[in-house]
């Protein structure tokens, strides 16, 4: 009993810290330029692709792992790297193009993010290993329908299968995004179960 209440403490605290997050961002100016402080982006969204910026995105992490656990349903982090002129230097391409084919391929309670290092996140609720593949994999067909000189490298890690809490899953699809950059062609990796 006292570890339900606790989880549903986490899930409270981590929706009061979003839901501030958002009250934030509604609040900030709307320009063309980001407002910087300290050398950081305010706001939740990243300037250029539309999509969540990092500090969401980790927040949301932590937040859908609590909530994952309290309803036990598997949650999935993937993080999506997408490049062009493989093997030689790969240079990303324009984010405002993954951004939307992240945009009508994702659900509504899924997450889509830009890290500040350029790559991709996306959060998926209630999505075991095989869902985010598929997902993924639909997003790839949609951009090789526009230009067929990308490659797309995804890592992948669940929860609970790959770890139970946020820092570890997303350690997790680190590695197997790391795993997937060994390929010279489109290729996702999941994570190996411990």
């Amino acid at each position: 009993v006292q570890a339900r209440m606790a989880a549903e403490e986490a899930v409270r605290s981590l929706g009061e810290q979003l839901a501030d997050a958002q009250r934030r961002s509604a609040q900030l100016p709307t320009s063309a330029d980001p407002v910087v402080i300290e050398g950081r982006r305010e706001g939740l969204n990243d300037p250029t692709s539309g999509l969540y910026n990092e500090e969401y995105f980790r927040a949301a992490v932590d937040a859908r792992i609590a909530a994952a656990r309290r309803h036990l349903r598997p949650v999935a982090v993937a993080f999506v790297d997408v490049v062009v002129g493989v093997p030689d230097e790969p240079t990303r391409i324009a984010p405002e193009m993954v951004a939307d084919c992240l945009a009508r391929t994702l659900r509504d309670s899924d997450t889509a993010a830009r890290l500040d290092d350029g790559r991709f996140a996306l959060v998926l609720e209630d999505t075991p290993e095989n869902g985010a593949i598929w997902t993924i994999e639909r997003v790839r067909r949609m951009l090789a329908g526009q230009r067929d000189d990308l490659t797309l490298w995804a890592g992948v890690s669940c929860y609970p299968a790959h770890g139970f809490d946020g820092g570890e899953l997303l350690r997790q699809a680190d590695v197997a995004l790391t795993g997937a950059r060994e390929w010279h062609q489109d290729r996702i990796e999941v994570a190996v179960g411990d």
